[in-house]
């Protein structure tokens, strides 16, 4: 998997640039509100991103029957959200911490998802059979949709509009920009799961359908309770 490696390099070096960008740029201030958790929030948020990432993306390889060790993003934003939201309850941190994390991830999204994609099957985030006339054939004859990059271009799509939005400090998306993230991602890669040959769970739908599931009620839930006060 070396492209993928090379790729996942090039998305790790650019989302930081992309931050670095932005803090300097418009997201100083929200970054701050960090502080508070010092050194235990940043080790909450990497406890939890790894654990769901290779917890769920093993897991999910397991049920579809060809266990490996696997890494999954979606797994990992579900996990940093459930340790960042119990380290801020056990600290009593309360108010969103989570701008900051908007543009690295989806332009990690956007910038990984060619990796994947051009890794062909190897990294098993391939699609499902399709008569489609874009469906790509990545090496088995067979065309499928290209899944990776319905969800990079989508995220790429989320990435431009929140940046217009950061830089014109919309007052609603400066408070509630890690929600709409949130919602935005689980949402559409809910969507693209039915196009994926990962085993079924309960009915058609996955694992990582139910993990999305629960973003999707976690980011309407804070959007709709908090109005952006409180939460990740």
């Amino acid at each position: 998997m070396v492209i993928h490696t090379i790729f996942d390099m090039l998305a790790a070096a650019t989302s930081l640039l992309v931050t670095a960008f932005c803090y300097r740029w418009r997201l100083a201030d929200a970054a701050r509100r960090i502080d508070q958790g010092g050194m235990g929030y940043v080790v909450a948020l990497l406890l939890g991103a790894g654990a769901g990432g290779y917890g769920l993306g093993s897991l999910n390889m397991l049920v579809s029957g060809t266990p490996m060790i696997a890494r999954s993003i979606v797994g990992a934003l579900a996990g940093a959200i459930l340790a960042i939201e119990l380290f801020k309850r056990w600290r009593g941190i309360r108010g969103s911490t989570g701008l900051i994390f908007v543009p690295a991830f989806a332009t990690t999204v956007f910038v990984g998802r060619w990796g994947c994609f051009f890794s062909g099957l190897e990294d098993e985030t391939h699609g499902t059979p399709t008569g489609l006339p874009w469906g790509v054939d990545l090496g088995d004859g067979i065309p499928r949709h290209p899944v990776q990059l319905y969800e990079g271009f989508t995220m790429g799509i989320f990435l431009l509009l929140a940046l217009v939005l950061i830089g014109r400090r919309q007052p609603w998306f400066m408070r509630n920009g890690f929600y709409a993230l949130v919602l935005v991602y689980a949402g559409q890669r809910f969507l693209w799961e039915f196009l994926k040959p990962y085993g079924a769970v309960i009915g058609p739908f996955n694992l990582f359908h139910l993990v999305c599931a629960g973003l999707v009620a976690y980011a309407v839930l804070m959007l709709w309770g908090s109005d952006g006060r409180a939460g990740t």
